[in-house]
Formats: structure tokens, sequence, C-alpha cells
């Protein structure tokens, strides 16, 4: 597998402050990798070193193969990582005209990235008509224009309404299925569990996860239990090794599983002990649930 992007305990501090502590880990070509954390958590400042415009304190990261030269590197970068900032009186074309002849690229992109985000019917309105999302869609528009082999995104869809925040999302899965690698920072869970593949978890600098979304949540989830013989149903559970723990609230009883465990063999295992259940529902931990257990509840 192609790798795009290699951290190698890549440490930065301001002042007293440690922003990122001896983070390591790598990006391969053609997934959508998430960094997930609060603000504060070293997100941001992990990409401004990546690209450039933030010195690291000590650790290492190489582009591509390693031998690449990080300026030569970032051609093959598309990134977004402070609001859009185009010219308000010129239309989306004119600005992203002006950015092809930054960047040295055939104008023949502007109609096709614009297409791509949805904006070719808007292309001759003026920036200052756009509402967020829409700015937001230029600016990937902006960062696509050179065909890079990854874009990099910091908190897409921050401040936008419900709309523009799922025409991001849907826009970040097409990108990524035509095969361009992205990595994304974000402090929403909801975000990373619906777009992303794979993440990285960061509390205060420091990496409590990285892998496979998929593999985070593969926990065998949980019963909710109601029972009219509360006592003996929990003495049951307790006793039972397919069982890791188990909790009370009131009247509900919640059983997490060791092993994959289906609720009709449960609810026939209870009646054979004589135990008649009022309520059972078998549910899968959420990413959530999952980022709570790994940060302490902090």
């Amino acid at each position: 597998m192609d790798t795009i992007l290699t951290i190698n305990n890549l440490t930065k501090k301001f002042g007293y402050l440690t922003a990122v502590k001896d983070l390591s880990f790598t990006i391969n070509k053609g997934n959508v990798y998430g960094i997930l954390g609060p603000n504060g958590s070293g997100k941001s400042t992990t990409l401004g070193i990546v690209l450039n415009v933030v010195n690291k304190t000590s650790g290492d990261f190489s582009w591509f193969d390693g031998n690449t030269t990080t300026h030569d590197a970032l051609k093959k970068v598309g990134a977004i990582i402070e609001r859009p900032n185009f010219y308000p009186y010129m239309s989306a074309y004119q600005n992203l005209k002006l950015v092809c002849k930054i960047k040295g690229v055939d104008f023949s992109k502007v109609d096709e990235k614009l297409e791509l985000v949805g904006l070719l019917d808007r292309k001759d309105s003026k920036f200052q008509t756009y509402s967020l999302g829409m700015k937001q869609r230029l600016a990937i528009a902006s960062a696509l224009l050179n065909d890079p082999e990854i874009l990099i995104l910091d908190e897409p869809t921050n401040g936008l309404d419900p709309q523009g925040i799922h025409q991001i999302r849907t826009l970040i899965k097409q990108i990524a299925s035509n095969g361009t690698t992205i990595l994304l920072a974000s402090h929403l869970l909801d975000e990373v569990e619906k777009v992303c593949s794979h993440v990285v978890v960061l509390r205060k600098g420091e990496k409590l996860y990285s892998g496979r979304v998929d593999e985070m949540i593969s926990s065998h989830g949980f019963f909710e239990l109601k029972a009219e013989k509360q006592s003996e149903l929990i003495q049951v559970l307790e006793a039972d090794a397919n069982f890791s723990s188990v909790k009370t609230e009131g009247e509900l009883i919640t059983a997490f599983l060791n092993q994959p465990m289906d609720a009709s063999v449960f609810n026939k295992l209870m009646f054979d002990k004589g135990i008649t259940l009022s309520h059972l529902v078998k549910r899968k931990e959420s990413l959530e649930e999952q980022f709570l257990k790994l940060t302490n509840n902090q």
C-alpha cells in the first residue's frame, strides 16, 4: 500500500505548553482519515506542521516515499486550514482562475472542479453573494485544482447549517471515491463516524487511538434489560462469562458482551432460568461511547 504521510514522534511546544506530544501515525493512499479530539487537543497544530506553516520542536514527518522534499511534496497536496479567503467582488470563476495562475494549473480545471462541488451554475456570481456552505465548497474546489493526491481539511463543517454540513460530508465521500486520500481534523464524533475509514484520537496532544473506525467500534455491543426478578437477573449476568460488566440504573440493567450473542438466544437462556424479561434491546456501542471510554470521560 502506498504511503502518503508518515509522522514519527512529533512534538510541538509553545513555551511551557506542549501542543503535540510524541505523536506517530501513518496515512496510506485511498483512505479517509480523521484526527479527532476536542478543541486544544493538537489537531490544527499537527496539520500546520506537516503543511510547513508551523515549526516542529522535535520528531519528524515525511511525505510519500520519504525522498521527496516537503516543498515538492506540497505541490501534490490540497489543503484548507483556515476560513476560505477569496476576493469578495470577483466571481467564483475569476477567483479560481487566479488560483490556477498561482499554482500553474490550466484554466480548463476551473469548470471541472466547480461542477464537482456543485457550483457550476453559480460560477459568475460574486464570492460575497455565497452562503457559508458555498464558500466552503468553493474552497474545496480551489484545493482540488492541482488534482492533489491528498486533501487536508481542518474542521470542514464548522459554522455550517445542517444542509451545508450534509453537502460537505457528501462531497468528501465523493472526492474519496474518486481515489483522493483525505485527512480531516474534527471535534465532531458524528462527522468521523459518517465520513472516515480511519481515525487518530488525540487528547492534550497525545494519541489515544489510531486505526480503523469500524475496529474502534467493533465491540460486541450490550443488552438493555428489565425484569421483575431484577436481583436474580443481575446475579445470573454477573456469573456469566459472556458478559464483561453489568450496570444498573433504576430498573434498567445494561449488560456488556464479551462475545457475540443474539437477543433471541439470550432471551431463551433467561426464560430457561425462570427469568422473564419485560424489556430486551440489543445495542452496539457508538463511537461516542468508545471515545468517552478512551478519554476516561474527561
